[in-house]
């Protein structure tokens, strides 16, 4: 039986407008056809549906080069059409590779496709998933960076050869989830991986493109726009969607603390400022005079804030407000409530609220949301022993309120492991060495590699080794003695972590900072990550900021060491 968090990824993949999902039998005919490839290609699902194969809309040339590649890998023939198109697929290999569909109205459209083979329980092939994006944006960019592009397609080819990561099979993942939680909660988390995967290029790329020397054309800059803001959401849309299932099966941990309200307010009110400025909305933050602490987990009480300040923007109205309060409530707990002037809602509208996938209305405002957003609010409070409220009057606007347990100030310990200030990361990011410092990259997706390749190639302080498997990476750590280690987790052969374990047991590498960059992004991940011995846990899709911020931090890491 579905539950409302797999119904809900399946309705966001096969009903999005923004992707083409095709799925095919095992012969290859068409099953599916969504509504992001009706949109693509101009072709009516009832026109394809149970009548051909992918290949019939690809590019025959394309395919027939394909197929000539594969026969040479393969050392068998592989015949042109659908078996060139599924044969990493249907042999458990991940395949993305550019593919050229032909429109109803004979256009071309460049798309990247993913392949994923389905499986029944018994692990046999009964169809395939082709995920297609439009690959115009990029092609546009690339033309008018022709060496640019030619330099990273050759990267790209050259690299897509060691590509061995094997790709978690959905149809697996569902039927197992059916039948226990356990196996539900591992599908999750390595679904969010093969998501954040492709997203991270996705947007790794888009946001080299943004900032790139020239500067993209009006044209190229606002579709890089476009991807960007599609691409933010939808890891939105799959981080709220993972919140929710993991609290429906219990296994969403929670670490309490004394948590400083006056702390979580300041950084909410810098990190919604700018949506509310998009908007035009006025925010009023609470002025704490003195210190308020609540018994919670502090990511999670900054979570709740930014979805009830994100609404209260969204279904505000032009010229609006936002009023932040901080109050003491009743049994010893601290209310916070965010009111908006919104246009409010009807009585038989709040009787609905909290409830999954429902957006009362809503869904032709032109706001994007998915109706999860307050349903995973309530959970996460409650999970924190608290409780959540709203009262509204249509036409004056809606409060939301939630209330948590109050503490005491903590008691201030001084141990060996202490966050690293603001003043002191600064200073990493100002420090330039003589010469240049050596990073090394083990990463054996070759998107990736490229995307961490031209990042720091904008840096003259820094030069960069890579290596697509552990071993390598390990032997290339002994030889080089690179000031800082960039580690991805899921490696074929052997993992991250232990090549993590066999580096940090070897005097010549024990000391080098290892900071892992994952597409593993639950909390439980990057807890475990920390607790291994990771210097930095970054999580995939990267952001540029936080990216730079964490190498700094572990640069000057590496220069308090060698002074020491």
């Amino acid at each position: 039986m579905k539950t409302t968090s797999d119904l809900a990824l399946q309705n966001a993949i096969f009903n999005s407008a923004n992707f083409s999902c095709i799925a095919t039998d095992a012969e290859g005919v068409i099953q599916i056809f969504n509504v992001g490839a009706e949109r693509m290609l101009g072709y009516q699902a009832a026109d394809m549906v149970n009548q051909v194969t992918p290949a019939a809309i690809s590019d025959g040339d394309e395919l027939i080069a394909r197929a000539i590649v594969l026969s040479k890998e393969a050392g068998a023939p592989i015949t042109p059409g659908f078996e060139a198109m599924v044969y990493k697929a249907s042999r458990g290999i991940e395949d993305i590779y550019e593919l050229t569909y032909i429109r109803k109205d004979g256009s071309p459209l460049p798309a990247i496709v993913s392949v994923t083979a389905l499986r029944d329980g018994q692990d046999k092939v009964i169809g395939y998933l082709l995920i297609g994006t439009d690959n115009t944006a990029r092609k546009q960019v690339e033309a008018s960076h022709a060496e640019a592009r030619a330099l990273l397609d050759q990267s790209l080819l050259d690299r897509q050869l060691a590509l061995e990561e094997k790709n978690v099979e959905l149809a697996n993942a569902k039927a197992a989830a059916d039948k226990a939680n356990l196996a539900k909660s591992e599908f999750l988390s390595s679904m969010s991986h093969e998501l954040r995967t492709p997203l991270n290029a996705v947007l790794g790329f888009a946001q080299l493109m943004e900032s790139a020397t020239p500067s993209p054309s009006p044209a190229q800059k606002l579709s890089i726009e476009q991807i960007l803001k599609g691409g933010w959401y939808l890891l939105k849309l799959i981080n709220e969607i993972l919140d929710l299932a993991l609290i429906e099966s219990g296994k969403l941990a929670m670490s309490k603390e004394a948590v400083s309200l006056s702390d979580v307010l300041q950084d909410c009110e810098a990190l919604i400022q700018p949506q509310a400025e998009t908007h035009g909305i006025r925010m009023t933050f609470p002025k704490i005079e003195h210190m308020c602490y609540v018994h919670a987990d502090h990511t999670r009480v900054k979570q709740v804030m930014i979805n009830l300040l994100s609404n209260a923007i969204k279904y505000n109205q032009i010229g609006g407000a936002v009023i932040v309060e901080c109050d003491a409530g009743s049994d010893d707990r601290i209310r916070i409530s965010v009111a908006d002037t919104g246009a409010g809602l009807a009585p038989e509208q709040l009787a609905q609220l909290f409830q999954p996938f429902n957006r009362l209305g809503k869904e032709t405002s032109g706001e994007e949301g998915t109706g999860v957003g307050l349903v995973v609010t309530k959970q996460l409070v409650e999970l924190m022993n608290g409780v959540v409220g709203v009262h509204s009057t249509v036409g004056v606007g809606s409060t939301f309120w939630f209330e948590l347990p109050a503490i005491s100030a903590p008691v201030l310990s001084f141990g060996s492991d202490v966050a690293v200030p603001v003043e002191e990361k600064n200073h990493a990011a100002t420090h330039v060495s003589s010469s240049p410092r050596t990073l090394l990259y083990v990463e054996d997706n070759p998107a990736n590699l490229a995307l961490v390749e031209q990042l720091i190639a904008r840096r003259s302080d820094l030069k960069l080794l890579m290596a697509i498997d552990a071993n390598i990476g390990i032997e290339l750590a002994r030889t080089h003695q690179p000031e800082v280690i960039l580690m991805d987790i899921n490696l074929p052969g052997m993992s991250g972590y232990d090549a993590l374990k066999i580096l940090r047991k070897d005097r010549v590498t024990a000391h080098i900072p290892i900071i892992a960059i994952s597409a593993n992004a639950i909390p439980q991940d990057i807890e475990k990550g920390l607790e291994a011995g990771f210097f930095r846990y970054l999580t995939k899709p990267i952001k540029f900021d936080e990216f730079m911020v964490a190498l700094n931090v572990a640069l000057h890491h590496v220069g308090e060491s060698e002074i020491a």
